[in-house]
């Protein structure tokens, strides 16, 4: 089991370190992952309720931040660019999320065209109901997604790689919350990004050092004030 939490200490690093380096975009993670969190609370007792949340309000916040304030250019810190970036994005790239919230916005049309979706929903009588029925439907729609990229993370890398990044997806909410709870103040007071390898390394330090081998190790930019190296 050692193997399958190093290789997601080391999925979240990359996630962070490439993809989240705008103070914005790491508020409305925030946000997002407070969203999820209320969505996982009703889950249970209202899945539909929990999908409206889920994708209104958390993925919105979080796709959001991604696609409008997350820098796109060259990527001096990482020394990476974009499209290297996105080539190996373990989950869902800018491409992928485009199809996928495609999906998702078209998706109601199929209870305009068939209100009872081919059989499987009685027809709504009023619009609550309509829209517990796109709640259901957008449920659907959500994991779908996911098991469709673990099923390609399967073919594409292996088994461990996929439930690897199931796993972070279930658990991004209360791991973003731990990195990103400071963003908002740190966004109001200035600092509206972090174009330091010190600080872009700050947040996750705790967890990557030095538990990590040295898969990483020469991948991590760790500030020579904090080893002593």
């Amino acid at each position: 089991m050692s193997g399958f939490w190093n290789e997601l200490k080391v999925q979240r690093w990359d996630d962070h370190r490439y993809y989240h380096h705008s103070k914005v975009n790491q508020s409305l993670h925030l946000v997002s992952a407070t969203s999820f969190l209320a969505a996982y609370a009703v889950a249970f007792s209202d899945p539909a309720m929990a999908a409206l949340i889920g994708w209104l309000v958390a993925m919105t916040t979080r796709q959001i931040g991604h696609l409008f304030f997350e820098p796109r250019d060259y990527d001096q810190i990482n020394q990476a660019t974009d499209e290297y970036k996105e080539e190996i994005k373990v989950g869902y790239n800018i491409k992928r999320k485009l199809v996928l919230l495609a999906v998702w916005a078209a998706s109601p049309l199929l209870l305009v065209a068939d209100p009872t979706l081919l059989g499987m929903f009685t027809p709504h009588a009023d619009t609550a109901e309509l829209v517990m029925h796109v709640g259901e439907l957008w449920l659907v729609v959500g994991l779908a997604g996911i098991a469709v990229r673990v099923l390609q993370l399967f073919v594409l890398k292996d088994i461990q790689t996929g439930l690897v990044w199931a796993t972070k997806i279930a658990t991004d909410p209360f791991h973003d919350i731990k990195l990103y709870h400071r963003a908002p103040w740190e966004l109001v007071t200035g600092r509206y990004t972090r174009h330091t390898r010190e600080a872009v390394a700050e947040p996750m330090l705790p967890e990557i050092i030095p538990e990590l081998g040295d898969e990483i190790a020469d991948e991590v930019p760790v500030p020579v004030s904090k080893t002593g190296v």
